[in-house]
């Protein structure tokens, strides 16, 4: 028996991999045995869907465009200065890394700077802009149409239907004005993805209510016979009662400081002034004289104002009053913002006071209003570690 003997396997030459360290994955970073990977640090436990769309959506130098901004103004200033500001976040005060051919990533050691740490407790982003927004539609829709098939608004009493004219409809000019100048514009110079999202909403809930008056003005032209719907221009021009709010909107559509813009609108004219209009007279006046459908809108906006509004300003501002690096500036900056736009706003409220006498069936007293308004604004203002300023007891 003869074996046969198997032939040997020819040895190729193949060039064996050298590493380098210069492939993909080969250097190691302090997350690199991390089981999880993530560019932020969640609010809660596990990242929301809200913070995987904005948080550090808008590139920063500071953190990880290492290039620098890659875009700039006319003037030379680049992306977001926080010098649209006065006030200022852990670490807004340290310069931007320096770069230089070859400098790579030098200068990144350092922590994300305050700004970054906000998050909306609403968690607004898009889809929630679109689908909140459209409900509070509909549902106004709904109602003005059931309205004229009930023939509700022959109900109102007449001097009720002036007022709606005038008074109601001048409001429209305060949500337009704040909404288009105010928000928007300080949606703009916010410093982070995350305070642009909640402000863009806060101007589309104002620039939607705006809306909703204008057409609803439109509806009852063509409901109530007498209805005039232009009256709401001259009562905003040239009416007596309204030039302060008419001043005092103008005048915070013209600041400049996107931070003293928000805060001065939502913790000090909406409770002061536009929480004094909405629940304390047309809330309070319209179901004795005959009108269930206004304070369906006004409501709308009212609920937006205390429950999302308000509440994304403050988790906003009371970061920055708890700041672990400049809370003391932070403060400082806000009680002067007080003192000046509390006595602007409480003179604006006043001017209001003859709007109470005017329905057939009165509403609550202007003073008890007023203190209502003044005792809500006062918690508002605790709540963020701030004193109530004296202007406030005049």
């Amino acid at each position: 028996m003869t074996t046969t003997q198997e032939p040997a396997q020819q040895q190729r030459s193949v060039p064996k991999p050298v590493f380098t360290d210069a492939e993909a994955g080969a250097r190691q970073f302090p997350d690199s045995e991390s089981r999880r990977f993530n560019y932020f640090s969640p609010k809660k436990r596990k990242q929301s869907h809200y913070e995987d769309v904005t948080v550090e959506v808008q590139p920063d130098p500071r953190h990880y465009l290492s290039q620098g901004w890659l875009y700039a103004f006319s003037d030379g200033k680049g992306g977001y200065p926080l010098e649209w500001t006065v006030l200022k976040a852990w670490g807004s005060d340290r310069p931007e890394p320096r770069r230089y051919p070859g400098s790579g990533g030098k200068g990144y050691d350092w922590p994300a700077h305050g700004w970054h740490e906000f998050r909306d407790p609403n968690e607004e982003w898009e889809q929630t802009i679109y689908r909140n927004n459209s409900n509070v539609v509909r549902q106004l829709n709904q109602n003005v149409e059931a309205a004229r098939e009930a023939d509700a608004f022959s109900q109102w009493n007449p001097n009720w239907v002036q007022f709606v004219a005038q008074h109601v409809g001048a409001w429209m000019h305060v949500d337009h004005g704040l909404g288009l100048y105010l928000f928007a514009n300080a949606n703009r110079r916010a410093p982070t993805n995350m305070h642009n999202t909640a402000i863009s909403v806060n101007s589309m809930h104002l620039i939607r209510s705006a809306q909703d008056l204008a057409l609803y003005n439109l509806t009852l032209s063509e409901e109530i016979g007498d209805f005039d719907g232009t009256a709401h221009l001259s009562t905003w021009s040239s009416d007596r009662a309204w030039q302060g709010v008419r001043e005092v909107t103008e005048q915070l559509t013209g600041v400049w400081d996107w931070a003293e813009a928000v805060f001065a609108a939502n913790i000090v004219f909406q409770p002061l002034v536009g929480e004094l209009f909405r629940s304390n007279l047309v809330q309070q006046a319209a179901p004795g004289n005959g009108d269930f459908v206004t304070p369906t809108l006004i409501g709308a906006e009212e609920y937006e104002y205390a429950q999302r509004d308000l509440r994304y300003t403050r988790a906003m501002f009371e970061l920055l009053t708890t700041d672990k690096e400049f809370a003391g500036h932070n403060t400082d900056i806000m009680r002067s913002w007080l003192s000046t736009w509390v006595p602007r706003c409480l003179e604006a409220a006043r001017s209001l006071q003859p709007l109470w006498s005017q329905p057939d069936a009165k509403p609550p007293r202007f003073e008890d209003g007023l203190d209502r308004a003044k005792s809500r604004f006062a918690g508002i203002v605790s709540d963020l570690g701030l004193n109530v300023v004296k202007e406030l007891n005049q």
